[in-house]
């Protein structure tokens, strides 16, 4: 292994043990953020530190055996033992590398998800509509919880819009890479010729911003204005100035609320849609400044760039960026996604291996 991750290692070993210390001290419990953030800290660090443990422990077991070898009723023992440390170290290695890669600090949190029709007029939203229950059910699959934030509906009733939250451990992790263009390839209802179709969507998934603090928004450059939601409700939802509109002057970012039932639940609703926004444009800036040193494969995203064809007719799923066909296409969009959310992210867990490497 490389002398720089070995260092990296035995750092974070000192590392577990200074917690450990820390954690040991009388008083500690009594700071809760403090514990909380210590213990975080070292649930993180203690696997890594565990596997560097046994890799030590095989190098030493190849040391002992290679000593072995001088005696000839122990030789054969040896030669066994040095063979089974050699074929164990190259996986360990790679594990630890693996372990090493640096996290996206916003992979545990929630996302907020915007899906918005685009070519295609209503086939367009009609698939959208497609995309919000293939993305609510693979939750469900995951036992995550969905909320509806926002939703502008079609005549035929898919979505020209629609916005929701996705609440679950690593949501972000996962969901993350399915910003982008997704077009879909089918005969749309209305269409009495049997002629195939092609429209697309845009998806933006977001980190949910943990408070309004990870956004510095000053109030006085806010214009939020509330008029009378329409559409479907009930009697209170149209009969009160409950929705609410809300522009960010500086960027011009513009977010409507209008599904919750009261105009502080949409201002609060519409609030965490705008922090959002704003944190993702800072994120795909900086991700755009990196990208001008080393491509990247899966992540950028960019909303403009399409990233995936849903061909009906065929019954398939092509991801471009990974060059994955499925064919499987009614068990995706029924919200069967862990094969294609494994290929995303072992892809870009190699493509982040070789940058590694190319910086060693």
């Amino acid at each position: 292994m490389k002398p720089s991750l070995l260092d990296k290692l035995r750092q974070l070993a000192d590392r577990l043990q200074a917690l450990d210390l820390r954690l040991s001290e009388q008083g500690v419990h009594d700071d809760l953020d403090e514990f909380r953030r210590i213990s975080k800290e070292r649930a993180e660090i203690e696997p890594v530190v565990a596997l560097y443990e046994t890799y030590c422990q095989r190098l030493s077991d190849l040391d002992t055996a290679e000593a072995m070898l001088a005696d000839p009723d122990m030789k054969g023992l040896a030669q066994e033992e040095m063979a089974a440390v050699k074929a164990d170290l190259p996986g360990l290695e790679q594990q630890l590398q693996t372990l090493l890669l640096p996290r996206d600090p916003a992979d545990e949190k929630n996302v907020i998800v915007e899906i918005r029709a685009g070519t295609g007029g209503d086939e367009s939203a009609l698939f959208a509509g497609d995309l919000f229950r293939m993305y609510s059910r693979f939750a469900e699959r995951r036992r995550w919880q969905v909320e509806l934030i926002s939703a502008s509906e079609s005549d035929l009733g898919g979505y020209k819009e629609v916005i929701f939250r996705v609440l679950g451990q690593g949501a972000y992790s996962v969901l993350k890479f399915e910003s982008g263009g997704h077009r879909v390839q089918r005969v749309p209802e209305t269409e009495t010729q049997g002629r195939i179709h092609t429209s697309a969507c845009t998806v933006a998934v977001m980190p949910e911003a943990d408070a309004m603090e990870a956004v510095a928004i000053n109030p006085a450059e806010l214009r939020i204005d509330t008029f009378r939601a329409s559409g479907a409700g009930g009697q209170h939802i149209n009969k009160t100035d409950s929705a609410v509109r809300i522009t960010h002057l500086p960027t011009g970012t513009v977010v409507e609320c209008q599904d919750g039932r009261s105009q502080h639940q949409n201002r609060d609703q519409a609030m965490r849609v705008l922090v959002a926004r704003i944190e993702d444009q800072r994120r795909r800036e900086l991700h755009a400044k990196e990208a001008a040193t080393r491509k990247s494969l899966i992540g950028s995203g960019d909303r403009s760039e399409r990233i995936r064809t849903y061909n009906f007719p065929q019954g398939r799923m092509t991801d471009h960026r990974i060059n994955l066909t499925l064919y499987k296409l009614a068990n995706l969009m029924d919200g069967d996604m862990d094969e294609l959310a494994r290929s995303l992210a072992a892809e870009h867990q190699a493509e982040q291996l070789a940058a590694l490497a190319d910086q060693d």
